[in-house]
């Protein structure tokens, strides 16, 4: 994801400002009020999936405001649909009201005068929709604003899924096959908000869509076994071999490169991570699934650019600062 802002990289006492300007009045025109007048903590990045935005955000307590005045300067006319990952945030449009956090999902009108409130510090997706053609996917021609998405199951969960596995891997695809992803986002999306069946995907399209996220979470839950087949992976899932590399073919990779991708995410996060670097590196491949350091160095360098010492040394040199 291309990073527009990164509070990291700018002294403490001129974050705030910095996010106010570059973010709240240029990016996305709203007025904005941080709780903390001394420093902020946040970030936005972005990558698009065709007529889709994923931004991937953290921002510190804060409140938002989106007005008339600022709707006028708007170039796009869309919709927000907000995926928490961490934290809490309120939002307010026209007479309706409603908390999004992490079970809960919502999606609103950017083109509306809107308030957001966050007490919290909050970790969270959201995605710019177009406006016809995600309306289009509603029997009415109109998705219901200020819409709940339960998160926790069903279709929100498998949209929250499908939301992660998009950040993740996003910029490693071809514009075509983002432009697609794009598309299926939408009907996912529209079909977990509406129960509508006219307007579902393909039902053949839903199931493996289903299917292969299933098979995502089952990778992730077993990154540490070094033993990890992808003949053990169609097995535990009920899908042959022949199915299993089906399953990854949209997404531009083979099974056996997601599961090395997913590693190498998951090493990185360790790596930067306060809580374990008391570990060496060489534990740290060998718990993710890796029983070689110099192999899982290389691949480490070819994935991100960097040695796992150089992130190890910036996580470090972060804490500090």
């Amino acid at each position: 994801m291309q990073t527009i802002f990164d509070s990291k990289t700018l002294p403490a006492a001129k974050r705030r400002q910095a996010w106010q300007d570059a973010i709240c009045e240029i990016y996305l025109r709203v007025d904005c009020a941080a709780e903390s007048q001394s420093s902020y903590d946040g970030f936005v990045r972005e990558i698009r999936f065709g007529e889709v935005t994923l931004t991937d955000t953290l921002s510190s307590p804060q409140s938002v405001l989106r007005q008339s005045r600022h709707i006028a300067q708007l170039e796009k006319d869309c919709y927000y649909m907000g995926l928490a990952q961490s934290g809490n945030i309120n939002i307010r449009q026209a007479k309706s009201s409603m908390t999004m956090h992490a079970g809960v999902g919502a999606l609103f009108d950017a083109n509306e005068p809107y308030e957001l409130r966050c007490d919290t510090k909050l970790r969270s997706f959201w995605v710019e929709l177009p406006r016809q053609a995600f309306a289009s996917r509603f029997a009415s021609e109109r998705p219901p604003l200020t819409a709940h998405l339960n998160l926790s199951r069903g279709l929100g969960r498998i949209a929250v899924e499908f939301c992660s596995a998009l950040a993740l891997e996003g910029a490693n695809l071809d514009p075509q096959s983002r432009a697609r992803l794009g598309e299926q986002f939408m009907d996912i999306l529209a079909l977990a908000i509406s129960a509508e069946p006219d307007r579902r995907p393909p039902a053949e399209a839903c199931v493996q869509s289903g299917r292969l996220l299933l098979v995502r979470n089952y990778i992730d839950e077993h990154l540490s076994d070094p033993n990890l087949s992808l003949g053990d992976i169609a097995k535990k899932n009920g899908i042959s071999l022949r199915t299993l590399h089906q399953l990854f073919h949209p997404m531009g990779m083979s099974a056996s490169e997601w599961l090395r991708t997913r590693r190498l995410q998951r090493s990185y996060d360790l790596l930067s991570s306060p809580q374990h670097e008391t570990k060496s590196i060489t534990e740290i491949a060998y718990s993710i699934g890796f029983n070689s350091s110099s192999h899982f160095s290389n691949l480490f360098r070819t994935q991100f650019g960097l040695r796992p010492s150089d992130v190890r040394k910036t996580s470090a040199a972060s804490g500090l600062s």
